[in-house]
């Protein structure tokens, strides 16, 4: 396979392999994935998530807790998810002071939090259960003879100061993980943590959820590794997700471009932003399920040997749409400059846009710690409804279809739109992407679409 040019790595080639939550929720997780690391030699680097049901208790505390014992209780499950792990585990006083010493840190977070919160406390205060999982899981690899260090992804991975959702700094990553890492990968496992990093003045900071996957292939990236393992609870991508019919299908081979627009569009399996570096050096990216490596899964190549017309189906939940109305739009000159310079100035990004002569309608796009829904600030709206009606539309969701070639084909439309004909659809957006159909619908409608394309176009 040509590659991209990248530095002269001395080492033999390296796989970067990155497990998720519930690959390392449980001492049986950890062992199933530490039999995958085994199995591949190739693997030298690992990236991995918090144990799973940590984060979201994490999230919970940060948000500020007032009431003791509430606190408190989440704490103690904090504690028993970890715990649990290491009473599996032989004897290590280091690990276990090191994760002591975390839960304290914990609590002392979630103190602050019921009185000062913040989006670097959250930061803080989230990143702790992927720090935590990292001592526990390398004590696991040591303690089954695989010569294994631990790696702070603070130290390695550089983003600027955007708490929830940061920006990396790719050259000064590389810069990091060239000096830092390729002199540990010559004599050892490393492991280290996903979803987090830390600005230039050593803040903590976080990727937004699902950032673990991310992290992964930006590493991938700053070492010149030659393949990618994402290892999660489904072997693989499938035509949409399981949980929506039990009549999705496993997908064995899919581009880069059309992986893309999946993440982009919801499919749970991979952060939106996971393939961009995997895309910049040409790095194919293998995803299945550590507790079933002999089913296989996907892999996601620059090209696919197929290219069909329709390739799956995707929902993101939670969405929120803006409809912007003005007669003074009509036949007018720069009324979407001022629109979305008002977005810009607020940092909100626009996903799907559609307009008329006298409005236009967009969602809005967000991917953050907390995981809320997007949203505009109030002193957006007051700045847009000076220039225009706003109405604000929530308890959405967006439904993509994702294929090859879909605004050069003839009929492309029909059978889904054909399939659509019973439900009501906010928002098509169509023709500017090869690789996509997407429409807006109600979200309590959202399930029973995904089901109807799926049954029409792919069984």
């Amino acid at each position: 396979m040509m590659r991209g040019e990248k530095d002269v790595n001395p080492l033999p080639p390296i796989s970067v392999a990155k497990f998720g939550g519930t690959s390392v929720g449980t001492i049986d997780a950890m062992q199933q994935s530490a039999d995958v690391i085994e199995q591949n030699p190739h693997t030298r680097f690992v990236v991995i998530s918090a144990c799973a049901g940590v984060t979201n208790h994490l999230v919970a505390l940060a948000q500020g807790i007032n009431d003791p014992q509430v606190r408190q209780d989440k704490l103690v499950a904090i504690t028993a998810i970890h715990q649990a792990i290491l009473n599996a585990l032989p004897a290590c006083q280091d690990t276990q002071t090191a994760v002591d010493d975390w839960h304290q840190t914990i609590a002392d977070y979630a103190n602050t939090a019921t009185s000062a919160p913040s989006t670097a406390l959250t930061d803080a205060l989230v990143a702790c259960g992927e720090l935590i999982s990292t001592y526990i899981f390398t004590h696991l690899l040591n303690s089954r003879g695989m010569a294994t260090v631990r790696a702070d992804a603070r130290a390695l991975l550089r983003t600027d100061s955007h708490f929830g959702c940061a920006q990396p700094d790719r050259q000064q990553t590389k810069i990091q993980c060239q000096n830092q890492l390729l002199p540990r990968l010559a004599t050892h496992l490393v492991v280290t943590q996903g979803f987090i990093g830390a600005d230039a003045n050593g803040h903590t900071t976080t990727l937004g959820r699902g950032g673990s996957d991310y992290s992964a292939a930006l590493f991938a990236e700053a070492i010149g590794a030659e393949s990618l393992a994402i290892w999660t609870d489904v072997p693989g991508i499938y035509t949409t997700d399981p949980r929506v019919t039990d009549r999705a299908r496993p997908i064995s081979e899919i581009s880069f471009s059309e992986a893309s627009e999946m993440a982009t569009f919801g499919a749970k399996i991979l952060h939106p932003s996971t393939l961009v570096p995997a895309v910049r050096q040409h790095i194919p990216v293998f995803v299945g399920a550590a507790r079933a490596p002999e089913q296989g899964g996907t892999w996601i190549r620059e090209q696919a040997h197929s290219a069909p017309l329709f390739r799956a189906v995707a929902l993101r939940r939670n969405q929120t749409m803006v409809t912007l109305t003005s007669l003074n739009m009509f036949h007018a000159c720069g009324f979407l400059a001022k629109v979305f310079e008002i977005l810009a100035r607020f940092e909100i990004s626009v996903d799907l846009i559609t307009t008329s002569e006298v409005s236009v309608s967009l969602t809005l796009d967000q991917t953050h710690t907390q995981g809320d829904a997007p949203q505009l600030p109030e002193a957006a709206i007051a700045e847009l409804t000076q220039l225009c009606q706003v109405e604000i539309c929530a308890n959405l969701a967006v439904v993509a279809l994702i294929g090859n070639d879909m605004n050069h084909t003839p009929g492309a439309t029909a059978p889904v739109f054909s399939a659509l004909a019973q439900y009501k659809l906010r928002m098509i957006c169509y023709g500017a992407s090869n690789h996509n159909i997407c429409v807006v619908v109600d979200d309590h409608d959202a399930t029973h679409v995904v089901q109807r394309l799926h049954a029409d176009l792919f069984e």
